[in-house]
């Protein structure tokens, strides 16, 4: 079986323009992405797809797969669906491009839960470390069944209370695992689903089309850069474990 990973790198993110190509620690942050994703497969294994030029000049200067894809996508999933057309593979593994952290074993531990789990989607989960806020609405938080499915994902506090209990608080790690079926379904579905338009997470979108969500929790950091001063954050925590 044969497993890519694609990472997704658009460059007009609405919060982040030029996101891909942010500097951290003297490298750009699809670079940090890519060559942690080439550990966990192999460097030709590694595609990155993006509707931009510069993107895409940047990464074939490192000598990384890449990917041109339509300007027009809604997420960064379907972003690698379209790659996929162009890409054989069984196992699709959509790492994204903020995660300059992402651990090669992390996503190991996807993709032998994908091999294992047929038809449904693997994605990642953690819990909120101590410093970063609940509260903060660019950090997706996930609930899941005891049989580790995915029942909701929410840029809000979840699960919720009436009475004031102790509770860990899981957010989500942005590393899926498809296959071509999976992707085939979410591209079709044409738009955003009704509950992935509110709350701007589209893993919500496989929910509504009915399809299995496996959670499996990581190990590794996940400090995602979604806003121009998390990359103070991530620098900070690389030069104390450096």
């Amino acid at each position: 079986m044969r497993t890519v990973i694609i990472i997704p790198a658009r460059f007009h993110s609405s919060r982040f323009p030029g996101k891909p190509l942010a500097n951290i620690l003297g490298k750009p942050l699809v670079e940090w992405v890519a060559e942690l994703s080439s550990i966990a497969v192999g460097k030709e294994n590694v595609y990155v797809a993006t509707d931009d030029q510069r993107i895409e000049s940047f990464v074939k200067s490192i000598n990384v797969n890449c990917i041109m894809t339509s300007y027009d996508h809604l997420t960064g999933t379907d972003r690698v669906a379209e790659a996929s057309n162009y890409v054989e593979a069984d196992i699709y593994v959509n790492v994204q491009g903020d995660e300059p952290l992402v651990n090669p074993n992390d996503i190991k531990k996807i993709i032998n839960e994908k091999v294992n789990s047929g038809k449904d989607v693997i994605k990642g989960y953690c819990e909120l470390t101590d410093f970063e806020n609940p509260e903060n609405v660019n950090i997706p938080k996930i609930i899941f069944s005891d049989n580790g499915y995915l029942v909701y994902a929410s840029r809000s506090v979840i699960p919720g209370s009436k009475k004031k209990i102790e509770k860990k608080i899981y957010k989500a790690v942005c590393i899926y695992a498809f296959d071509k079926n999976n992707l085939n379904d979410f591209l079709s579905y044409g738009k955003k689903s009704k509950l992935e338009e509110v709350e701007d997470i589209e893993i919500l979108r496989f929910l509504e089309l009915g399809t299995n969500v496996k959670m499996v929790e990581t190990e590794g950091n996940s400090l995602a850069v979604d806003i121009p001063s998390d990359i103070y954050e991530i620098e900070k925590f690389l030069k104390e474990k450096k």
